[in-house]
């Protein structure tokens, strides 16, 4: 088995592992009903985009040996997309969440492959084997659509059930005035992250082309 065959492997079952175990966790210490504490659950930015990490390179993994033979060593461009969603989550976590929060035992265990180790392993994948064909700027709108709709349904939901999963967002504590003004600060570090992936991506793709050349 080749060495990214077994790290995409490696991704997908830690990052799913990571779910499902922060999934039974969380009922353990819920006080709400079975169907309330599995909404809240997956109201986290952090659960969804773990989910999809752990989705994607799953599915990687079962189609690697198909993507080689039709002779291409490139991954497909929502894979850098996925990589921006992920470091995201771990960035947050750190600069902002990690005080709030000190887990213990098999809890910080779980924490930190959620926040820390499938993060930065993504990360990693996509910088030894994530680089794609030239990837358009013009997909920074469209990239931005899953975290914007995650704003949205937990803006609306909140204003319902008065549960927000992250205080940065708590429209209740900090009035649509300071949530707005963070909402904002969020979406920077994601264009941010997708024009740094993205400049990385096409310029790895552009010295590819030259080597091919000569």
């Amino acid at each position: 088995m080749s060495v990214k065959k077994t790290f995409s492997l490696l991704i997908g079952v830690t990052a799913l592992f990571a779910v499902v175990a922060q999934f039974f966790l969380m009922f353990d210490i819920t006080t709400v009903s079975t169907a309330e504490t599995t909404i809240r659950f997956f109201s986290y930015f952090t659960i969804l985009t773990n989910s999809l990490v752990a989705t994607c390179f799953l599915w990687m993994f079962s189609r690697l040996n198909r993507m080689d033979s039709e002779c291409t060593h490139h991954t497909p461009p929502y894979y850098t997309a996925i990589t921006v969603y992920i470091l995201v989550v771990g960035l947050i976590y750190q600069i902002i969440l990690r005080p709030l929060w000190k887990p213990e035992g098999f809890n910080k265990i779980v924490d930190e492959l959620l926040h820390t180790v499938v993060p930065l392993c993504t990360f990693i994948f996509w910088m030894l084997y994530g680089r794609t064909k030239a990837i358009s700027y013009s997909s920074i709108p469209l990239w931005l659509l899953y975290p914007v709709i995650y704003l949205i349904y937990i803006i609306i939901r909140g204003y319902y059930s008065d549960f927000y999963p992250y205080p940065f967002i708590d429209v209740t504590a900090l009035g649509h005035a300071k949530v707005a003004i963070n909402a904002l600060l969020v979406a920077a570090l994601f264009s941010g992250l997708m024009v740094l992936l993205i400049f990385i991506n096409n310029r790895t793709d552009k010295s590819t082309d030259n080597n091919t050349k000569r």
